[in-house]
C-alpha cells in the first residue's frame, strides 16, 4: 500500500501515535516516564504546539494536539523523539532504531468526534488493565486535567468538555468506535462525519487513506 501523505493545516486538530520498534517496551520505570515529560516541557519552550490530551504507555505514546502552524507538528514531534532516542540510548547503551520511525497523524473534526477521540486516548490506560480509574494513570492528561500542578500545562478544547468529563472516560467505549478510531489511526484516514471526510480527502490528497486495501479481484472472462 502506498505512504499515506500527512497532510497539516495550521488550528487542524490531530490524532499523533507512535509505537517503540517491535511494540517493545520503552518506558521500563518511573524515571523513563518523567524524562519524556521533561522532553515535552523543553519542546514547548522551544514550539509551542497546543496540547489537548496526551497519554504515555509503556510502548507507545498518544497526542491529540491543535498546531498553530502547518509545519510546527512535524518540527516539534521530530525534536521530542530524536531527543528522547539519544537519552535512551545512553542511558541504556543501547543502538538503532526505538522508535518506528514515522509517527502516524490523522486529523479530526471538531465536533463530537474531538470528544469521542480525546476519550480514547485519555482512558489508554485503563482499557489495557494498568488502573483500574483512568485518572489513576499519571502519565496521562486526566490525571493532570484535576491536579493543582502539572508540568504540562494542556491547551483548552474547541469542543467544550462536559462538566461530567472524568466519569464519561471512564465509560467503555463501543466497538465500534474503537473500531474506527483503530482503522483511522492505521490508514491515518480524517476521522469525522462523512462529508467532512469526504471534503479533507479531495482537499488534502489523501485518496489512499480511503481506498480498499489489497489487490482488485481479478474479472473472470466468459468462456465462449
Amino acid at each position: 500500500m502506498p505512504r499515506t501523505a500527512r497532510a497539516i493545516v495550521a488550528d487542524g486538530c490531530y490524532h499523533v501515535l507512535n509505537r517503540a520498534n517491535h511494540k517493545a517496551r520503552i518506558f521500563h520505570e518511573r524515571a523513563d516516564y518523567e524524562q519524556f515529560l521533561t522532553i515535552i516541557e523543553r519542546a514547548q519552550d522551544r514550539l509551542t504546539v497546543p496540547l489537548l490530551a496526551v497519554c504515555l504507555m509503556p510502548n507507545h505514546v498518544h497526542f491529540v494536539v491543535r498546531p498553530a502552524a502547518a509545519g510546527d507538528l512535524a518540527d516539534w514531534m521530530h525534536w521530542v523523539f530524536t531527543t528522547h532516542v539519544r537519552w535512551h540510548h545512553a542511558k541504556y547503551s543501547t543502538t538503532g532504531r526505538l522508535w518506528q520511525g514515522r509517527y502516524k497523524a490523522f486529523a479530526v473534526q471538531e465536533d463530537h468526534h474531538l470528544l469521542t477521540l480525546m476519550r480514547y486516548v485519555e482512558r489508554n490506560a485503563l482499557r489495557a488493565g494498568l488502573v483500574e480509574r483512568a485518572e489513576d494513570w499519571e502519565w496521562g492528561s486526566l490525571a493532570w486535567r484535576s491536579a493543582r500542578h502539572s508540568s504540562i500545562e494542556l491547551a483548552e478544547s474547541p469542543v467544550t468538555l462536559p462538566s461530567y468529563w472524568r466519569h464519561y472516560v471512564n465509560e467503555p467505549q463501543s466497538a465500534v468506535e474503537l473500531a474506527e478510531i483503530r482503522t483511522c489511526a492505521n490508514r491515518q484516514r480524517p476521522f469525522g462525519g462523512e462529508d467532512w471526510v469526504a471534503k479533507q480527502v479531495d482537499e488534502l490528497g489523501l485518496e489512499s487513506s480511503v481506498t480498499p486495501v489489497g489487490r482488485p479481484r481479478s474479472r473472470r472472462v466468459p468462456i465462449c
